[in-house]
């Protein structure tokens, strides 16, 4: 931690240890150094931090002494302190003096950390927590369909229409986890398991499955087999605990989501769910006074292009640094939306007539719906599909 005074003279550096003992003696050390020209002590509203972090219990406490607190990414405290040198030479305290110098003389190119409510606070943590633990079920899911190729290869045929991370198959795959195992399931076994992930047709998709399982493939050694089987035995029940922890979390986020005051505005817009709806609100916060415009949003949100020009050259691309959870919140609102919004069909329509490729076409779309959204959340109005697509829509009717 490196405290200067507003000329950039630096006061004091201090190593801080974690939780109260730190903040404890951080505000101990403003209150030593915080003077006037005057002498007199300085208001805590004119103390300004830069942090590489827009969340936390030292965030928290540092917003809640009154401090102006700026959250910066590392990569442009990286950038900034090239101006120092280029020799890439990093240390604690050559960032806290850069974190310290940027606060100072560029405050008005950094974004301050939002006021958040904490209703907001909540969902972003279980929407983020779940948004987590969907992944890892995929990647675990992608290690048990590769343990699978290599010695039953026929279960991937067998339960290819229940998935892997379905009920019926992963109490199947635990229960007869090598090929000889699976080919001796007798039908009414099969049967129950499907009946109890409430499955359609049982009885033919159990005779679809044995028929499966019983064919000839290509097989392992004894000794091989055994150990693939006890690696599928357990990622089949981690699969299984992640799907039962999945459920818990979706009615955490579904729990915090709609008690949010603006929670009916973000459900009325296309292609929007509640698990969509709460990822996009938790990205976007809900401070007021954070988005000063529709482009301001759409900025943050990555939707928005970018402009390189430099001479006669002159090229627009995609952004490419952004917040990924909210651009693949976005991205999966704006495939529902084309699907379920006449207006937005249409913009997409109009954006591949343009020769532009389905990505770019789809983060026009999503674009677009960012600013519908920043005008509802700003006039506290729930959609309108004649409102939003007034013009697209005449185009398409026309």
């Amino acid at each position: 931690m490196e405290l200067q005074d507003e000329t950039g003279r630096v006061l004091v550096v201090r190593q801080l240890p974690e939780g109260i003992a730190g903040i404890t003696k951080l505000h101990a050390l403003v209150a030593e150094h915080a003077r006037d020209q005057a002498g007199e002590d300085v208001d805590t509203g004119q103390v300004v931090v830069g942090i590489e972090t827009d969340r936390g219990p030292w965030v928290e406490a540092l917003i809640a002494a009154g401090y102006q607190v700026y959250a910066i990414n590392p990569l442009q405290a990286s950038r900034f302190k090239e101006r120092y040198g280029t020799s890439r030479a990093k240390s604690d305290k050559g960032d806290a003096h850069a974190l310290a110098d940027m606060v100072r003389i560029d405050r008005a190119q950094l974004r301050p950390v939002a006021g958040d409510t904490e209703p907001a606070q909540a969902i972003k943590v279980v929407a983020r927590a779940h948004q987590t633990m969907v992944g890892e079920r995929t990647r675990t899911m992608l290690r048990l369909r590769a343990a699978l190729r290599e010695y039953f290869p026929a279960a991937l045929i067998a339960y290819d229409e229940l998935g892997l991370a379905g009920a019926d198959t992963l109490e199947l795959l635990q229960l007869a986890p090598a090929p000889d195992m699976a080919a001796a399931l007798e039908m009414p076994v099969i049967a129950a398991a499907l009946k109890r992930a409430r499955r359609r047709s049982v009885a033919a998709k159990a005779e679809g499955i044995a028929a499966a399982l019983r064919t000839e493939q290509l097989g392992r050694s004894r000794t091989v087999t055994a150990a693939y089987a006890a690696i599928v035995t357990s990622l089949a029940a981690v699969i299984t605990i992640f799907n039962a922890q999945i459920k818990h979390l979706e009615r955490q986020v579904e729990s915090h989501f709609r008690e949010h005051p603006a929670a009916e505005i973000y459900l009325s817009q296309p292609g929007i769910g509640v698990i969509t709806g709460a990822r996009v609100l938790a990205e976007f916060g809900d401070d007021p006074e954070r988005y000063a415009s529709a482009k301001a949003r759409k900025n943050y949100a990555a939707t928005s292009p970018i402009t390189r020009a430099s001479g006669k050259s002159r090229v627009v691309i995609a952004r490419f640094v952004h917040n990924d959870r909210l651009v693949d919140a976005l991205r999966a609102q704006a495939f529902s939306a084309i699907n379920g919004s006449p207006g937005a069909r249409a913009y997409y329509d109009k954006q591949r007539a343009r020769e532009a490729d389905h990505g770019a076409a789809l983060r026009q779309v999503a674009n677009r719906l960012v600013g519908i959204l920043h005008g509802c959340l700003k006039t506290g109005t729930i959609y309108n599909e004649h409102t939003a697509w007034s013009h697209h829509l005449n185009i398409a009717a026309a």
